[in-house]
């Protein structure tokens, strides 16, 4: 079966009373780290209509990421950004996917993401959110970040929630558990978190747009 943009377009913006495929078409999103958050949200952003998704994650798939990442068995041993732009392309065609298969640190974010409006914090070190946020809301003054931070354990669902911590700044999770608390990850949780950062993603570009 032969599916056109136009019926992807009718599919993204089906029972909407204000369509909104045309302004996440010319949207461009980073998302920084392709785990359990950054595969959900892109998958998640795929099937919004997001025109065009940088992605960048210097991992593999293994057998311990099915638990709570997008990827299946068939992904195993699979660059992860590879791995997810197959994914991507069978979700939504008509998205432009870039890949970057490398370490995201403070030397080298700005210019990957240089084209991006909005970018995904989705890291499950500290030390590497914090250097990105950092960076690209000190150097890159026109984009929005939404970062996140708790979403471990199989606690309520509820307790995630999406903050605004500055004008370019949003923070999605519990703000608490952590996976070196011994609280382990769960994909019902995580999914949660990655539905918050995708859907403050859209919010944000369907506001910008306006």
């Amino acid at each position: 079966m032969k599916i056109t943009e136009e019926d992807f377009a009718k599919a993204v913006d089906s029972r909407s009373i204000k369509p909104s495929y045309e302004l996440l078409k010319r949207a461009h999103v980073g998302i920084a780290g392709l785990g359990g958050l950054g595969s959900n949200i892109a998958a998640a952003l795929a099937r919004s209509g997001i025109g065009h998704l940088t992605l960048v994650d210097f991992d593999t798939v293994e057998l311990s990421n099915i638990n709570r990442q997008l990827y299946s068995l068939k992904h195993i041993g699979m660059k992860k950004t590879e791995a997810l732009s197959e994914i991507l392309q069978e979700i939504n065609p008509f998205c432009e996917i870039s890949l970057f298969d490398t370490f995201v640190d403070e030397k080298n974010c700005v210019e990957l993401f240089d084209s991006c409006s909005v970018v995904c914090e989705a890291f499950d070190n500290a030390e590497c959110k914090a250097n990105l946020v950092n960076t690209l809301l000190l150097e890159c003054r026109d984009k929005y970040i939404v970062a996140a931070s708790g979403m471990a354990g199989k606690g309520r669902a509820n307790e995630i929630v999406t903050k605004r911590l500055g004008k370019r700044f949003y923070i999605c999770g519990d703000g608490a558990t952590d996976v070196d608390d011994g609280e382990g990850l769960s994909a019902a949780r995580v999914m949660v978190c990655a539905g918050h950062q995708a859907s403050k993603v859209i919010e944000i570009i369907l506001n910008l747009e306006e």
